[in-house]
C-alpha cells in the first residue's frame, strides 16, 4: 500500500527505496485485490517500521540511530478491555501484501554496511520473543501479549497450513526496533513452525506507537523452515493492525507508553500509509482479537489467509 507523502520518522533515509516500492506496487495492487503472494526472508554484525505496501517483498535500506533500552516497567492500573478481530464462520480473507519496512532483518537490506538477516541465526526459532537472543539478554519491558496466529489456505476452504513458518517482529514500547535503532538488542523477533492446526503462539509485549504509523506488528510467512532460513523466500509479507481500544487502554494507563498517547491520537488505519488503502474486510482480518488487562496481560488470536 502506498506510503507516498507520509513517510515516518524512522524512514527519513529511505526516500529513494520507498519511492521505488510505491511505483512497483501501484499496478500490481489493483490486480491483487484479495489475493496475495510475496517474496522476501538478523544481523549478527550489528545488526521495523513502515513505508508503503510492496507487491513482491520489498528491499529497503535503513537509516540507523543508536538508542538504549530500559529493563523494567510497571502497569499502573488494572483496567481491562476486549477487542474483537475479524473473521466470519467458514470464511477467511487473504491478507494483503504489505511492506516489510526498513527494519525486517530478513536478509533484504543492510545495517551499518552488513546484511541484516536474523533468520539464519541460532536462537531465532522461539515462542517467547521478549528477550534479546544475541549478545544481550535484555528483556523488552511492556504489557505482555500472547498471540496465537493461525495460517490457513483461502483456496482450500480455509484449511490449516501445517509446517509453515511465521516470522514476527515489531517495535518496543518506545517505538524503537532491535538491531537497527537498538543495534545491541535482538528482542521482539522470532520464528515458529505451525502445528497440525496451522497455529503458532508468540509471547511478546504490546508495541508502542511512533510518529507516522498506526501501531502494528510485522510478519512474514514461509512454506517451510528451510525456506525461511535460506534466503528471500517469503510466501507472504504483511502486518497486523493493533486494536485501537487496547492501544488506548495500554498507552494511557501503563508506565513507559506515555509517548504513544499523542502518536495514536494522530493516526488511524484509514490515514496510515500502509493500512490506508485496505478494504474493511482486510483491516478486520489484520486486526488481532485481544482480551485481558494491562495488569494480567492480553491473549489473542488472528488468522492469516494465504492463497496457496
Amino acid at each position: 500500500m502506498s506510503d507516498v507523502g507520509s513517510i515516518e520518522d524512522h524512514d527519513l533515509g529511505l526516500a529513494h527505496d520507498l519511492g521505488r516500492i510505491s511505483t512497483q506496487m501501484v499496478a500490481r495492487r489493483r490486480a491483487l485485490a484479495w489475493l496475495t503472494s510475496a517474496g522476501a526472508t538478523i544481523l549478527v554484525a550489528g545488526c521495523g517500521g513502515g513505508g508503503g505496501s510492496s507487491a513482491g517483498g520489498s528491499t529497503s535500506s535503513s537509516s540507523d540511530t543508536t538508542g538504549t533500552t530500559t529493563t523494567s516497567s510497571g502497569a499502573t492500573t488494572t483496567s481491562s478491555s476486549t477487542s474483537s478481530g475479524a473473521t466470519s464462520t467458514g470464511q477467511c480473507v487473504a491478507d494483503p501484501t504489505e511492506t516489510n519496512g526498513p527494519y525486517p532483518a530478513d536478509g533484504t537490506n543492510t545495517s551499518r554496511g552488513a546484511t541484516s538477516n536474523a533468520l539464519t541465526v541460532n536462537g531465532i526459532v522461539r515462542s517467547d520473543i521478549r528477550a534479546s537472543f544475541l549478545s544481550s539478554a535484555t528483556v523488552a519491558p511492556g504489557v505482555q501479549v500472547m498471540l496465537t496466529i493461525t495460517v490457513v489456505d483461502v483456496n482450500n476452504s480455509c484449511a490449516p497450513l501445517a509446517g509453515y513458518v511465521v516470522y514476527v517482529w515489531h517495535c518496543d514500547r518506545d517505538g524503537s526496533y532491535s538491531l537497527y535503532d537498538l543495534p545491541a538488542e535482538s528482542y521482539l523477533r522470532g520464528v515458529q513452525v505451525t502445528d497440525a492446526n496451522g497455529q503458532v503462539t508468540f509471547t511478546t509485549i504490546f508495541p508502542g506507537a511512533y510518529a507516522g504509523r498506526y501501531p502494528h506488528m510485522h510478519f512474514e510467512v514461509f512454506t517451510s523452515l528451510a525456506a525461511a532460513t535460506s534466503g528471500r523466500n517469503a510466501k507472504l509479507i504483511s502486518q497486523f493492525a493493533m486494536p485501537r481500544d487496547i492501544c488506548t487502554t495500554v498507552y494511557n494507563n501503563v508506565s513507559g507508553y506515555s509517548a504513544s498517547v499523542s502518536r495514536l491520537a494522530s493516526s488511524t488505519t484509514a490515514n496510515d500509509n500502509v493500512f490506508g488503502d485496505n478494504t474493511s474486510a482486510q483491516i478486520a482480518a489484520q486486526t488481532p482479537a485481544l482480551t485481558g488487562s494491562v495488569s494480567a496481560g492480553y491473549t489473542g488470536t488472528v488468522t492469516v489467509g494465504i492463497a496457496v
